[in-house]
């Protein structure tokens, strides 16, 4: 073995900034330390969000309908910031130090949430009628929620590509241990969700919020810290300049050169004459022949150059046009995902909002918060994940006879199909649950006498689909995002929850709108045994069949990114 094989090809480097030697950085040595982060980080997380709509509901003195659309905003920016995060990680800061930042000021959130919980004055006025939060009060917790959300900002389009970035793609055995990754970083996000949903919230609804706030907010200075200790071992992806200039140089580029014909032969289109890709961190991308308008921008012309340096917005290389086709091709995989977020928003507002009206008792003295249900989701996940990894994927590959079992877009379809059941199968317990209500005549009761634990299959079902297409996004946009731009990708795939979310607010408040007129209570009322939630189930049922025959007409027509001098995915 040559000195050079001791370290990555990829061009990461050690926190020194020296290359990374593959003996004593990277791989499974160093995910420990991420997955150990992300576990006490979802802890957190899903510690404070997964009974958030019972908190702003009871004690900041909400409805269902506001406490519910409060909720789905609220996550929809923790999903849309990562935007943000993303664009300075690929750009300026690098994964490594935008996931540092970021988490002390989510670190500071959590505290200050805590503190909104706990402090007299912060704190709402409860006594057995009732919770009465003042505006103030209420605008202090947004405050603490929305530096959570600008903390989340930073680590989630970061950190599952910063575990993939520990494993060197042109190295072949590192390489297939990268795919495993996602299914062990999902394991991760799922076990903390399980101690939040189970522990946390029977602390929340028996022992107090500001037990039940400090204790995430434990975990995540934990993850902090857990963070820092693997520095020493972590390889770091350089970061490549600006993202959205360079596809902003390729658009200015193309529109200029509008009249100018694309050659036959594409070797005549521009690239830099060396091996090395001229961005930053990145490998050099083949040529594709869909979207040909743009490959207008790397042909060259007399007036393209000054003082013998190329004008990046007049002529830009190959590798930059396909970035951009690389972004663009990715969209309407993107927006498959959005409906797929919804359903999934669901777990956080109408199914607790449904538990919430059902018979909670486990024995004589025991009472399980409806929150607590969605660890049946995460049992679900944590069983389905290496099931996954270690089952499925090797009866699929005898059949298929792909590396991975099956294609990363099939995965996510197969998630798409279950998400419909998942849907059909809470809407048939709705049915059900208000059959009862009107048979016996319990409109005004708190609870009525059927299970919570009836729930538990809609639970089980979404979990199986988070397996399939949520571990299977993850995968995806990293495989098919451009080196340098990988981080934005992640981002990006983060916004289809995002938009589920505001597009389930949406739904919600259209539904409310356009049920509640001339007098009626609606779908949704405060007392859902005089509602119909069913038929809010049916609608996001109808919507998800929609969308998942649109996108198996999408995927259809996809073609994988393909690196120079790598075979197709």
């Amino acid at each position: 073995m040559g000195e050079d094989d001791n370290y990555t090809n990829d061009g990461t480097v050690d926190i020194h900034k020296n290359p990374a030697n593959k003996k004593k950085t990277g791989n499974w040595r160093a995910c420990g330390f991420i997955l150990g982060n992300e576990c006490c980080e979802r802890l957190a997380y899903y510690g404070m969000s997964t009974n958030l709509v019972n908190y702003l509901g009871k004690h900041l003195s909400m409805g269902n309908v506001a406490a519910s659309t409060t909720v789905t905003n609220w996550s929809g920016t923790c999903y849309a910031t990562p935007l943000i995060g993303a664009f300075l990680a690929d750009a300026y800061l690098g994964r490594y130090w935008t996931i540092a930042i970021f988490s002390v000021i989510y670190a500071l959130g959590m505290t200050f949430l805590t503190l909104t919980a706990s402090i007299k004055g912060l704190k709402p006025q409860c006594d057995k009628s009732g919770c009465q939060a003042t505006s103030s009060q209420r605008a202090a917790c947004f405050v603490a929620l929305y530096m959570i959300a600008l903390g989340t900002g930073g680590i989630k389009p970061c950190v599952s590509s910063f575990g993939a970035d520990q494993f060197d793609e042109t190295d072949e055995t590192e390489r297939k241990k990268k795919s495993s990754f996602f299914n062990w970083f999902y394991l991760s996000i799922n076990i903390g969700a399980l101690i939040a949903s189970t522990v946390l919230v029977w602390i929340q609804m028996t022992v107090g919020w500001n037990w039940g706030f400090g204790i995430p907010a434990v975990a995540m200075a934990i993850a902090v810290v857990f963070f820092f200790f693997g520095s020493k071992l972590y390889r770091l992806q350089k970061p490549g300049g600006s993202p959205l200039t360079r596809i902003i140089q390729v658009i200015v580029a193309s529109i200029r050169k509008c009249n100018v014909k694309v050659p036959a032969d594409k070797s005549l289109l521009y690239e830099t004459p060396d091996e090395e890709c001229n961005i930053q961190g990145s490998r050099k991308l083949e040529h594709t022949d869909k979207l040909r308008f743009f490959d207008k921008a790397a042909v060259e012309s007399e007036t393209d150059h000054a003082k013998d340096l190329p004008n990046p917005w007049r002529l830009c290389t190959v590798t930059q046009v396909e970035e951009l086709k690389s972004i663009i091709r990715l969209l309407p995989i993107w927006a498959s995902g959005i409906v797929f977020a919804a359903v999934y928003s669901q777990m956080s507002t109408m199914f607790v909002l449904q538990g919430n009206t059902m018979d909670q008792h486990m024995g004589p003295n025991f009472k399980i918060p409806s929150a607590s249900l969605s660890l049946f989701d995460t049992v679900s996940v944590i069983f389905w994940a290496p099931i996954y990894d270690q089952v499925i994927v090797k009866l699929a590959r005898r059949f298929t006879g792909h590396e991975r079992g099956f294609t990363q877009l099939q995965r996510m379809g197969i998630g798409l199909g279950l998400s419909i059941f998942s849907m059909v199968v809470a809407g048939l317990l709705e049915v059900a649950r208000l059959g009862i209500v009107r048979k016996n005549n319990y409109y005004d009761l708190e609870y009525i006498p059927m299970s919570i634990f009836w729930q538990v299959p809609q639970y089980f079902i979404i979990g199986c689909a988070e397996v399939f297409t949520f571990i299977g996004q993850l995968e995806f946009f990293y495989d098919q995002a451009p080196d340098a731009m990988r981080s934005l990708c992640s981002a990006l795939s983060l916004t289809t929850v995002a938009l589920g979310n505001y597009l389930s607010t949406l739904l919600v408040t259209v539904v409310t709108k356009v049920t509640t007129r001339n007098g009626h209570l609606g779908w949704i009322p405060d007392n859902l045994n005089r509602g119909h939630l069913d038929y809010f189930y049916w609608l996001l049922a109808a919507l998800s069949i929609i969308n998942f025959f649109v996108y198996l007409w999408i995927a259809k027509w996809y073609t994988y990114k393909k690196v120079t001098g790598q075979t197709n995915s």
